[in-house]
């Protein structure tokens, strides 16, 4: 599977993983957006459903175990390269996680993990999607902690 310059679009899960107010952020280690904040996913494996791939992309990137609940949205994430080539080409699938068990690490893709408050969001490079479905997240969070 070629993630770089693909010959179809690959399917992405992400976890968004709320806990007392606060959202699990990674930073990424490898292309694309290295070196950027973003919510713990990757690409669904053949033979994976796309919630299994959340708690497993979660546990990798994260070392949290974690229940993906409501579907918050799919996304379109299409990058070019500066000849306006298709450079990644995603369809990503965002799950609201809960944390069961673990201890917040970073592991295999991840440079950094970390908690953030909604309130530190805007100071962070995040793509436009990523701050609509955390913010998504944030919404049935709150409703569901009532």
């Amino acid at each position: 599977m070629r993630r770089e310059f693909p010959e179809v679009p690959l399917v992405g899960v992400g976890a968004v993983i709320i806990e007392d107010a606060r959202v699990v952020l990674v930073k990424r280690l490898h292309p694309p957006l290295q070196d950027e904040w973003s919510i713990p996913g990757g690409v669904l494996e053949v033979g994976e459903l796309v919630r299994e791939a959340a708690i497993r992309e979660a546990r990798e990137e994260t070392g949290l175990i974690v229940e993906p609940g409501e579907l918050l949205g799919v996304y379109d994430r299409v990058l070019h390269d500066l000849e306006q080539r298709v450079q990644y080409h995603y369809v990503l699938i965002d799950f609201l996680c809960r944390r069961v068990a673990g201890v917040l690490a970073a592991a295999s893709d991840a440079a950094e993990v970390r908690w953030f408050t909604r309130e530190e969001l805007p100071g962070l490079k995040l793509a436009k999607d990523t701050v609509e479905v955390i913010g998504k997240g944030f919404l049935k969070w709150k409703e569901s902690s009532r």
